[in-house]
């Protein structure tokens, strides 16, 4: 099947991903929107991970204040280009952004910004919980690595599981926009603030 430019721009319009991409997919499906829209959804996340590294410069400040003005959040949310930045889907990502730091209070974004000293308490206080338990050392450190990976999920925004569908994390929520825009987006960083509640 001939794939059109009309295809190809029906596609984009759909996805939101770029027009070679679209071609692409269009050409594995043949014309098929449906089948090009799975097979861009398959490849989706290799693509964004690919766009992680680029430059971003433009964005918006999102907030969010919790109907008591107890509790309130900044998050600055960058991408690539002024176009993505005025675009209402991206400001709708930023405020469901705020309000999943509102309601899950991640302390870092990465678990590469925990301190080294904080990693290492929370080694000790696992090892501690373990030390009786008669465990071969390569059957603690896999007991170590999984609760690490729990605690990081619990602290890092990054990979918190999303409050609106907690089968994705929030990078796996960023990743889908950065697909669907072609460009990188970045939680550069945010701020929470509360009074009377941890």
């Amino acid at each position: 099947m001939k794939i059109t430019a009309k295809l190809v721009n029906e596609l984009r319009q759909i996805t939101g991903i770029g027009m070679m991409d679209c071609k692409e997919a269009l050409q594995e499906s043949d014309g098929d929107i449906e089948k090009a829209i799975t097979y861009l959804r398959k490849k989706g996340y290799d693509r964004a991970k690919d766009k992680m590294g680029r430059e971003t410069t433009e964005g918006v400040v999102g907030s969010y204040i919790h109907s008591d003005n107890k509790l309130g959040v900044l998050v600055e949310v960058n991408c690539e280009s002024d176009f993505v930045a005025r675009n209402e889907e991206f400001k709708e990502l930023v405020k469901n952004l705020s309000l999943h730091i509102a309601a899950a209070n991640p302390k870092y974004i990465t678990s590469e910004e925990i301190p080294e000293d904080v990693i290492e308490k929370e080694k000790e206080i696992i090892v501690e919980q373990y030390k009786d338990s008669d465990k071969p050392p390569e059957i603690l450190e896999r007991i170590v690595e999984g609760k690490l990976k729990k605690f990081y999920s619990e602290v890092c925004l990054w990979n918190q599981p999303y409050i609106k569908d907690d089968k994705i994390t929030i990078e796996k929520l960023v990743s889908t926009y950065i697909t669907k825009f072609g460009e990188n987006i970045k939680i550069n960083r945010f701020a929470r603030f509360s009074i009377g509640r941890p």
